[in-house]
């Protein structure tokens, strides 16, 4: 191991990293605006998927030296247009958004838990009533329905 490079290799590390981190970052920005707020709206699995692959590749840009600007533009570029491909094929197909997106799911209905939607969504019964109380109610029994949205959100009905 080497130690003199241990915790500073030279300024010309320091400087591209400033360069290259401000452009990269202008050039993500820039990118999620074009593509609308849909990118950044709640996250479902498939917008976290994405989301973390943009952080992962904003990273490689600014501390890999072997990533020129330009392919990390591109790599950013693709991963927004790859989302919002998908994004506007999942809208105009069910069967592209059932894919892509789980459905919501009842997990109680009128005072009485969904035990086995629950056990398929590894929600217990103290998270549930932990959100009724956080929507404002005292009990189950106050509500129409409990729903995980696709979003991992509990609704309160």
């Amino acid at each position: 191991m080497n130690f003199e490079t241990l915790f500073f290799s030279g300024w010309s590390g320091i400087l591209r990293t400033l360069i290259v981190g401000t452009m990269a970052y202008a050039a993500l920005v820039l990118f999620l605006r074009i593509s609308g707020k849909r990118t950044l709206a709640k996250l479902n699995a498939f917008d976290l998927v994405v989301t973390v692959a943009l952080g992962s590749t904003l990273s490689a840009i600014l501390l890999q030296e072997s990533i020129a600007l330009a392919e990390g533009a591109t790599a950013l570029a693709l991963l927004i247009g790859l989302q919002y491909l998908v994004t506007f094929v999942s809208v105009r197909s069910s069967m592209a958004a059932n894919i892509v997106r789980s459905e919501p799911t009842l997990l109680a209905r009128e005072g009485a838990f969904c035990h086995r939607a629950m056990k398929r969504e590894r929600i217990t019964e103290d998270e549930l009533l932990s959100a009724v109380r956080s929507g404002g109610h005292r009990d189950l029994h106050d509500v129409e329905a409990v729903v995980l949205e696709s979003d991992g959100s509990l609704s309160i009905l």
